[in-house]
């Protein structure tokens, strides 16, 4: 479920109640951990522990209607479900909201055994392989936090971080997964791919693409009547902001490419598609996985004197600007080699 935007809204009012600035999304992403108890101790350490835990709950309590299930959880657990893979919940999450998420979701079913208000994962995890009979070496822990990560390797599993939660790319790669994922729907793919163990094949496998060769995309800076162009902010690309974009599909020409693209990602329709330049993208550290994109790079304009801008689930956020504020963005490398290349 994703409760990211409620957890840090119950935060902030508990901040507020001890008359602690709050956080902004993007600073508790960087600062919220687990054991939550630590991250506790560095903002409010003089107010006891149970005390900050009914204050958060009673907030918690009200911003829940917001929760709401994560892109491709449905699939995946029913994945799981049809496939007879044993599946659990290990989590720091109350009871009574977990019981209430799974009223909306109906997801609870799907679970052998359940797990909720574990402070400290690290704890549990032996004595969940020992009640289960399970084999760590053919386990995979799926988490969106550090202490996922760590939970995994102290039960000596293997650990797939997910990009849709809490933390961002650039914290989960220091915590070491053996896999990264950008959301569950790539998780069913690649297990569908590996015959369900994405580790036992050649390394290539649990890379972006098991082709030798580089992969050929295309991206533009979309302008509308303003002459502000689009920009969209993506997990997969460590939450910078950048360009709509993907992979060319054999038999289609590279404009068909990017109007298509262009067309799944944000809904508009696009018009005076120009080729700017070519980039290498070798294994850029920005991206989640390791890759060898050629990125042809376009400027574009869309139809339409009002766009309505629909994402897709591969971004989160989009703004128009022009370009000279598009360089004060937290840009991604390639968009701002783009930018610049325009301006100049």
């Amino acid at each position: 479920m994703d409760d990211l935007p409620a957890v840090w809204k119950a935060t902030c009012q508990v901040f507020a109640k001890a008359g602690v600035s709050p956080l902004s999304l993007d600073e508790f992403r960087k600062e919220f951990e687990l054991p939550f108890t630590k991250f506790y101790d560095r903002y409010i350490p003089d107010v006891p522990i149970d005390q900050l835990e009914r204050c958060f709950h009673d907030a918690f309590s009200r911003e829940q209607h917001s929760v709401s299930p994560m892109s491709h959880a449905a699939s995946f657990l029913n994945f799981c479900s049809e496939n007879q893979i044993r599946s659990f919940v290990l989590s720091a999450i109350h009871p009574q909201h977990f019981q209430v998420h799974d009223q909306k979701s109906g997801f609870g079913s799907h679970f052998e055994k359940i797990y909720t208000g574990v402070w400290d994962k690290r704890e549990k995890i032996h004595a969940i392989i020992a009640a289960h009979g399970l084999t760590p070496e053919e386990t995979l822990y799926i988490g969106d936090m550090e202490h996922d990560i760590e939970t995994a390797h102290h039960g000596g599993m293997a650990a797939c971080a997910v990009l849709t939660g809490f933390k961002g790319l650039e914290a989960l790669k220091q915590s070491q997964p053996e896999l990264i994922v950008e959301h569950l729907g790539e998780l069913k793919s690649l297990l569908e791919k590996t015959s369900f163990d994405p580790f036992k094949k050649e390394q290539s496998l649990v890379n972006i693409s098991n082709s030798p060769f580089p992969i050929p995309t295309v991206g533009a800076l979309i302008f509308n009547q303003n002459d502000e162009a689009l920009m969209i902010r993506t997990h997969k690309w460590s939450d910078k902001w950048g360009i709509p974009g993907g992979k060319i599909h054999t038999g289609e020409s590279s404009p068909d490419a990017l109007r298509r693209e262009i067309r799944e990602e944000t809904a508009l329709e696009v018009d005076d598609i120009k080729f700017i330049l070519v980039q290498d993208a070798i294994s850029p550290s920005e991206f989640y996985r390791d890759a060898h994109f050629l990125l042809l790079n376009y400027t574009c304009r869309c139809r339409g004197v009002t766009p309505k801008v629909v994402l897709n689930d591969e971004a989160q956020e989009w703004c128009w600007v022009t370009l000279e504020d598009a360089l004060h963005l937290d840009l991604n490398q390639p968009t701002q080699i783009l930018v610049e290349a325009v301006l100049n």
